[in-house]
């Protein structure tokens, strides 16, 4: 028997794509029981309404964000950076121009930085489902390793000359 490997997915999804987004949670549910969700507000509950009619005795362990404009996206980005998010099934629409695009950007780009799994379409999000890495429980992500640049400033007196400048003006006036 397969051994279960619970999950933490990320749901987001454009106004335009959260219909879709609901049909693939909902046209995967069975794959998806089980699983930890953090999702943006609007898309959380429409995500958890459907879920809870199609399957009433599940216990869906959904943990809702602020909508994404209202600082969900980036609620969602810290939870990317904790560690907290396998997987995000960001749903986004390419041809509206969003209010927020800078925060949408900014989670993108947190994926590539953390190496966590990003499909953005349903098509790479039923890819990713069907994946026997899905369900691997030996399966580990690699993160990359920014120490180099973390700890870039270690050898260098940025400290020192900044507070020596300081005292030079402060001494002059």
């Amino acid at each position: 028997m397969e051994q279960f490997v619970k999950r933490n997915i990320g749901l987001v999804a454009h106004d335009a794509n959260k219909k879709d987004l609901i049909e693939w949670c909902l046209w995967n549910s069975d794959k998806l029981v089980g699983h930890k969700f953090y999702s943006t507000g609007t898309t959380g509950k429409l995500i958890l309404a459907a879920l809870s009619k199609k399957h009433p005795d599940v216990d869906w362990d959904i943990t809702i964000l602020n909508s994404g404009p209202l600082g969900g996206d980036q609620q969602m980005g810290s939870l990317i950076v904790g560690g907290s998010i396998d997987y995000l099934f960001f749903f986004t629409d390419p041809m509206t121009l969003q209010p927020h695009d800078s925060d949408v950007r900014a989670l993108t780009r947190l994926c590539n930085v953390e190496n966590i799994v990003l499909c953005c379409n349903r098509t790479s999000a039923d890819h990713i489902i069907s994946s026997p890495l899905f369900q691997d429980a030996d399966y580990q992500r690699i993160p990359t390793d920014y120490s180099t640049y973390a700890n870039r400033f270690n050898d260098k007196p940025v400290v020192e000359e900044a507070v020596e400048s300081v005292t030079k003006l402060e001494n002059k006036g």
